[in-house]
């Protein structure tokens, strides 16, 4: 099976940010293109694996295929939090928050939890749009490929290992969570939101 490979996308928010530095970015891009570079090298190797040997137990394909999809998630969640940060932070209009409105108790209520499940997360905390049930869900991971809900569509993704804060906070995530909405340019979100839709209707 031919791999095409992957090739890290830039980035405008790799630089200082309002209380996030520009080490912590710049370190943090780093991991982003390692994961980038393991999903190419961990296909290379699927390619040529032997498949006859594959074992629940233990087979070299089932630890390709597991470190796969932890370094394709590392990819695709790294994606996500570096698209939509360097905005003015605030509070999101349109549609975002017509239905943050809808599917939780209000913005407050949902920016709470939110918080309080970038605390409880070891790894990532997404606002993602489930399309069995047509809402917007708060879903949080342990690491990149852990905790998925089937049929959801990350919009909003927070990063909240340790990497993505330490150099500027130490152990206080709670302040880095707040330079997260303050950086966060809601009209990613939207844009986010928006293809989640039109995905909907063409699966309707």
């Amino acid at each position: 099976m031919p791999w095409k490979d992957l090739s890290a996308k830039t980035f405008a928010s790799i630089r200082e940010l309002s209380g996030i530095s520009q080490r912590t970015q710049e370190e943090h891009y780093e991991l982003y293109k390692g994961y980038v570079n393991k999903v190419n090298e961990i296909q290379k190797k699927l390619d040529s694996v032997d498949r006859a040997a594959a074992n629940q137990i233990y087979s070299e394909y089932r630890a390709l295929r597991t470190d796969l999809s932890f370094a394709i998630g590392g990819v695709k969640n790294h994606e996500t939090y570096f698209a939509h940060l360097g905005g003015k932070g605030g509070q999101p209009g349109g549609r975002v928050m017509e239905l943050i409105q809808r599917d939780f108790p209000g913005y407050d209520q949902w920016l709470a939890d939110f918080k309080a499940a970038g605390l409880a997360a070891r790894g990532w905390v997404w606002l993602a749009y489930d399309h069995d049930w047509n809402v917007l869900t708060t879903a949080t991971g342990d690491a990149q490929n852990t905790f998925p809900i089937w049929n959801a569509t990350p919009i909003l993704a927070m990063d909240v290992y340790e990497h993505a804060y330490w150099l500027d906070y130490g152990r206080a995530r709670a302040k880095y969570i707040d330079a997260f909405f303050n950086n966060l340019d809601w009209d990613v979100v939207a844009q986010n939101l928006d293809r989640a839709l039109a995905m909907q209707q063409v699966h309707k």
